[in-house]
């Protein structure tokens, strides 16, 4: 019997490597989306889209959550809170979706539950990142232990974050060398056409790239390299 991974896939760069890890690792890969309300919903779709077909996903789902714009708190999902454009700075941004990944976990260990899967593949990042509370590895683990205790006996599902310890111009350039298609991944938290460039994601990114000494491929309204 084949090997099967559940993988959570944004359409952003992170998630991108994390599913294609699995995949050349032997992994059968289940892609999970969830659309949720965020600003750049339908450009992420088309990503994930792109990216599921890119490492032959064997089943894919696309999952609606709405009521993530009923709780707001969050500049991804409440457009009466401005996206900060100024820079990272220290703390949890506006940008947090409280708990966004504990739902995302919760619903993708179903998913793996139901296929069989023994394990879980998440692309959070906890030492170069935005600050957000869900991509800690502590976290990770503690929801692992979580779903395995809230399963059947026979579930063993292993929640793997291969990047948690990498900053953004590691990844990238692990990206490049699995032969991941960057110019199909999107990262900008309000821009769906062309990147903005400036907010928190795009910086991250785009320091990402000039690290390493590669453009990126995705259009941007502005690029501010040198200045995350």
């Amino acid at each position: 019997m084949s090997k099967k991974a559940v993988c959570i896939l944004s359409g952003g760069m992170d998630s991108a490597l994390a599913a294609t890890l699995a995949a050349q690792e032997g992994y059968e890969v289940i892609a999970v989306h969830f659309n949720y309300g965020q600003r750049t919903e339908t450009r992420e779709l088309e990503s994930f889209r792109l990216i599921a077909d890119d490492i032959g996903a064997v089943e894919r789902y696309e999952i609606d959550l709405p009521f993530f714009g009923s709780i707001g708190a969050s500049a991804l999902t409440d457009r009466s809170i401005d996206v900060p454009t100024d820079g990272i700075a220290p703390g949890v941004p506006a940008t947090y979706v409280p708990f966004r990944n504990g739902i995302f976990l919760s619903i993708a260990s179903a998913i793996a539950e139901k296929h069989r899967a023994e394990a879980l593949y998440i692309g959070v990042v906890e030492e170069d990142s935005s600050g957000y509370p869900d991509c800690r590895e502590s976290y990770i683990e503690a929801m692992e232990r979580a779903v395995n205790l809230g399963t059947r006996d026979e579930t063993q599902i292993a929640i793997r974050m291969p990047l948690v310890h990498m900053s953004k111009a590691q990844i990238v350039a692990r990206a490049l060398e699995a032969g991941v298609d960057l110019s199909h991944t999107w990262s900008c938290y309000q821009n769906e056409e062309k990147a903005c460039g400036v907010c928190d994601s795009c910086r991250l990114r785009l320091k990402g790239f000039e690290e390493v000494g590669v453009v990126d491929p995705v259009a941007y309204v502005e690029r501010v390299e040198g200045r995350g």
